[in-house]
């Protein structure tokens, strides 16, 4: 399998999933700032022209890192990341939309319609004038999110999963662009060290 990754949290879940189930993708860099993702090429493997894509041993390209995740999980189950039974899957599926949908969503349109609009202007639509809200939104619900995992290990309780890979990669990348981790979510904060610190993190 062929991974063509970038830089940004996407292409970084799929590494960090991958790693932590030992699995060896050849890695293709698509370079973002010289607009490769744009080209032709790129397109063909992922219409939207985005990063990370996928491409099976037969060809098959696959895009979007939850589908890309799961299909790397049925494929090789242990460790299972998402899940072993219903329940653990639900779990953590109920998880990842959870952070996606308080999170995620305003963290990086909050750097899309600011400091990312010079990339994204022209492309997708790009509303400078609500960006403080958006940024502060996501400062909100972590705050939501942290009073949830006091006492966690993990988002799962004692399982390490796609959600805590997820919600780590984006709120990395929200700290490199000038969105940190709420200072009153502690909990959050300890959790991110914690995941830090598993080798994967650096995929």
């Amino acid at each position: 399998m062929k991974l063509y990754s970038s830089i940004g949290p996407n292409p970084h879940v799929v590494r960090m999933f991958a790693a932590e189930k030992g699995l060896k993708l050849d890695i293709v860099e698509v370079d973002l700032m010289k607009g490769e993702n744009r080209e032709t090429a790129h397109l063909g493997r992922n219409p939207a022209g985005q990063t990370p894509a996928l491409e099976l041993d037969d060809g098959t390209f696959i895009s979007e890192i939850t589908a890309i995740c799961e299909y790397l999980e049925e494929k090789h189950p242990t460790p299972a990341l998402i899940g072993a039974t219903p329940e653990q899957r639900a779990e953590t599926r109920m998880w990842v939309r959870r952070f996606d949908e308080n999170v995620i969503w305003p963290l990086i349109n909050g750097f899309r319609y600011a400091e990312g609009a010079p990339l994204f202007t022209g492309r997708v639509p790009v509303y400078p004038e609500i960006a403080p809200q958006l940024k502060a939104l996501a400062l909100d619900r972590q705050k939501w999110i942290d009073g949830m995992i006091a006492g966690r290990t993990y988002f799962c309780g004692d399982r390490f999963t796609l959600a805590d890979i997820i919600a780590f990669a984006f709120l990395g990348f929200g700290a490199a662009v000038g969105q940190k981790i709420n200072p009153e979510a502690a909990h959050l904060a300890a959790w991110f060290e914690r995941v830090k610190s598993r080798p994967s993190a650096a995929a």
